[in-house]
């Protein structure tokens, strides 16, 4: 989202004063409309590579098994394809301050508010990010390769989307579908935790139903990583917490910066020897890492363990794990929110 823009939060941004952020979105969404293409169309197209044929076949199989299967919703939600000729859908501007690890946020009138701020436009996040750091603030630029209109809008299959394998491609499909389910203005860490939930368990209910004993235990290996990862990068979160509060001086908190930043590298070293060479993070871990980058550690994860086990008590039937989420108050939200165990999940 694996990140969530809504393209309405643009043209009803409440404390958005900037005109020409608002018209960035609406020319980035009228782009992306005006490229869709039916992907029937696109399949007899011989213009189009074998191989982006063979993705879209086994996204079509995707779509069905997760309307019939997951009981997500039924609709026109990627049966079309867009070729945005980009790596990602949009980018996403993150900020914190200096010395905190508490991310900014932006309020939209459809959606709430949300820790980031999406450009579909690269040069134009990176010059907003630019605009952040003059003030003085950590900031992460991060690419996302789909995101959901909610269902206000039929959401088409991205050529974004198209990357690695097709259970990664299953993944984001269910992902985004499940934001169509259910969404809870103003809580992120429920929305994406949530939908991460749908993701997981319906990518293993996918393989399991094409009978593909290697591709679970291959998807089971690399969530399993991605929680020890997000483990690593909470660690540090806390640390920088710590430090930030009880440091008194502006070159003690430096100090304590920079160190613990010098730490997670090291760990990351140390817990890439368990993974047998996996190299799968070394990119994110080569940049320039800063507050901003931590900032949303836990967003998509966190939650994550109190839904596997809501869906298990509804003995791993979805419509009615759907209806009991949808059910919920903002009160029981903020209570998940409270008790939920520190990446626990086991599968």
């Amino acid at each position: 989202m694996k990140h969530l823009f809504l393209f309405f939060a643009a043209i009803l941004c409440a404390g958005c004063s900037s005109a020409g952020y608002y018209w960035q979105a609406i020319n980035g969404h009228a782009e992306l409309l005006n490229s869709e293409r039916p992907i029937t169309e696109v399949l007899a197209d011989k213009s189009i590579r074998p191989e982006v044929k063979q993705k879209l076949q086994r996204a079509q199989s995707i779509r069905r098994f997760a309307s019939k299967a997951l009981h997500l919703p039924d609709n026109n939600s990627y049966t079309q394809y867009a070729d945005l000729h980009r790596p990602y859908a949009l980018w996403n501007v993150v900020a914190t301050p200096k010395y905190s690890i508490q991310a900014k946020q932006w309020c939209f009138v459809l959606v709430g508010c949300l820790s980031y701020r999406g450009y579909y436009d690269k040069h134009e996040a990176e010059a907003y990010a630019e605009s952040l750091r003059q003030q003085g603030d950590d900031v992460m630029v991060s690419g996302a390769r789909a995101y959901s209109t909610l269902g206000w809008l039929d959401d088409p299959l991205l050529n974004t989307m198209l990357y690695k394998d097709d259970a990664r491609l299953a993944g984001i499909i269910f992902h985004e579908l499940a934001h169509q389910q259910v969404y809870k203005k103003g809580f992120s860490s429920f929305n994406e935790a949530f939908a991460t939930t749908v993701q997981v368990e319906g990518v293993f209910k996918w393989l399991a139903a094409r009978h593909d004993l290697a591709g679970i235990k291959k998807y089971r290996q690399n969530f399993i990583r991605r929680l020890q990862f997000n483990q690593l990068l909470r660690t540090t979160r806390e640390k920088l917490q710590q430090a930030y509060s009880e440091k008194d001086s502006e070159q003690q908190k430096v100090v304590a910066k920079q160190r613990i930043f010098a730490e997670l590298k090291m760990n990351y070293q140390h817990i890439k020897q368990q993974w047998h060479g996996d190299t799968s993070y070394d990119a994110w871990m080569a940049q320039d890492l800063n507050n901003a980058y931590l900032a949303l550690v836990g967003t998509y994860f966190d939650d994550v363990p109190y839904f596997r086990k809501l869906l298990k008590e509804n003995n791993g039937n979805f419509a009615k794990f759907y209806k009991v989420v949808a059910a919920m108050t903002d009160a029981q939200i903020k209570a998940i929110a409270a008790i939920h165990p520190r990446l626990a999940a086991r599968l």
